[in-house]
């Protein structure tokens, strides 16, 4: 076993090393520069079109809970524990590296949903199936048949399997001992409990799981922005002292102090980038699978929609989490993961630590959710609809397992396999580039044409 820790700790350290952020951040700048920085223009519009109501199209749920499905994969231990490790292991300024790379991930995040919707099928069953094993397929494989011949099958496999470390087992490990430290439950019982209510929510498919996500990821973020707004009402005199901290940091070294053992310039960018992306997963691809089945008559509406998931993600959610760490002054404490931003909370807050529980209890839920359709996806792709039901099986009896077993080897795995997701999905991307573009600015000329012709 452990020859195999070590074989995976040093393929992540090349999977997830300067050449896999390289290549996120230029596939993003690549996709902004060749949308002419939209995603950042038309924020506010993506907005609007979020809440107005979805007109006649194909699919199977509703734009809104689209995205909800989408954030319930991506909104959880990573904007928690994830922007405390930033910070731990890259300073303060490991959080501007974690916005840059989410400005230019909206754009990689509208492109793939724009894919996804544009080359999406519709399954036996009647439902409409996507993502980028069909777009690698589809898409790629029209320019460069050999290509999307390897490439489709290899990131459904990737997600297949990442979705037990990513998607399962790391999060009812965390739902466990959140259970476990504030209410002293016993991890079985835990496991047991998230096993049959999953099970439940499954059996209704990707509606019953848009449902859920539609009604719980909505609350649960507004409860703890809103925690996290308050705390900086409480500390706003030490705002301005963060933000000096993180844009100083982030282009000089931290020393150290305290319980923080210093950080170099690269040590922030590197973590702020790799948490960045666990934490939005922009570039991985797994949220156009959720994209994929929104009722929508154009690709390019559901696309900035999408695009909101990496602003919400990051730079709202993960920005007040960090700027609580920073504020209350813990980030040299020593502390990190869930703890530090746990004490964080409660440094402030009264009952600041029990808000930060529930909310890793919730968001670790509805990742479980988010993340089983993902992977469900992936092997039907690979091996059709008779593999769904086995598929979903196989994942509820995995929820107590992961709850109840030390997860440092599916942590790793887990974050090993994201990366070798994100590289065939950013492969497609740049060849399915140009169509973006294209069918982007066709769009917008239209609607350009159409508003002269209202007011004439």
């Amino acid at each position: 076993m452990d020859m195999i820790t070590d074989f995976v700790s040093t393929l992540n350290g090349i999977v997830w090393g300067p050449p896999m952020l390289f290549l996120l951040a230029v596939t993003g700048a690549f996709l902004m520069a060749g949308l002419l920085a939209m995603p950042l223009r038309k924020v506010f519009y993506a907005f609007k079109l979020l809440f107005t109501p979805p007109r006649a199209g194909e699919g199977d749920i509703s734009p809104f809970k689209a995205l909800m499905t989408a954030l319930s994969a991506t909104v959880g231990t990573g904007n928690i524990a994830g922007v405390a490790t930033a910070i731990f292991l890259g300073g303060p300024g490991a959080l501007f590296y974690m916005w840059v790379i989410a400005l230019v991930g909206m754009a990689t995040k509208y492109a793939e949903a724009v894919c996804a919707v544009q080359f999406r099928e519709v399954d036996e069953n009647g439902n409409h199936v996507g993502g980028p094993m069909y777009y690698l397929k589809k898409g790629v494989g029209d320019k460069f048949p050999l290509a999307g011949a390897i490439l489709a099958p290899l990131f459904a496999v990737f997600a297949a399997i990442a979705g037990f470390g990513i998607g399962n087992g790391v999060q009812a490990n965390s739902v466990a001992a959140a259970m476990k430290s504030t209410f002293d439950i016993d991890p079985l019982i835990s496991g047991l409990v998230m096993m049959v209510v999953v099970g439940v929510v499954l059996i209704g498919g990707i509606k019953r799981i848009g449902d859920v996500a539609g009604a719980l990821v909505p609350v649960m973020i507004v409860l703890y922005v809103g925690s996290a707004f308050t705390i900086l009402v409480i500390n706003a005199s030490e705002i301005p002292a963060a933000f000096h901290l993180i844009f100083h940091h982030a282009f000089n070294p931290t020393a150290a102090a305290g319980g923080f053992a210093g950080a170099t310039v690269a040590a922030a960018i590197r973590f702020g980038v790799a948490r960045g992306v666990f934490s939005n997963e922009a570039g991985m691809g797994s949220a156009a699978i959720a994209h994929a089945a929104a009722k929508t008559d154009d690709p390019v509406r559901q696309g900035h929609i999408a695009m909101l998931g990496t602003f919400i993600d990051t730079i709202i959610v993960c920005t007040m989490t960090g700027l609580v760490i920073i504020t209350s002054g813990l980030w040299t404490s020593g502390e990190t993961g869930a703890a530090l931003t746990s004490a964080g909370f409660a440094a402030t807050l009264t009952g600041g630590a029990e808000i930060v529980s529930l909310a890793i209890m919730v968001f670790a839920f509805t990742t479980i959710l988010g993340w089983s359709y993902y992977g469900e996806r992936a092997i039907q792709y690979l091996f059709g609809v008779k593999a769904i039901w086995p598929y979903r099986i196989v994942w509820v009896i995995a929820i107590p397992v992961g709850a109840t077993l030390d997860l440092g080897f599916v942590w790793l795995l887990a974050d090993t396999l994201n990366a070798m997701m994100a590289l065939p999905n950013l492969i497609g991307l740049i060849i399915l580039g140009p169509m973006v573009f294209r069918i982007t600015k066709e769009y917008w000329d239209k609607k350009t044409d159409d508003g002269k012709k209202s007011v004439e």
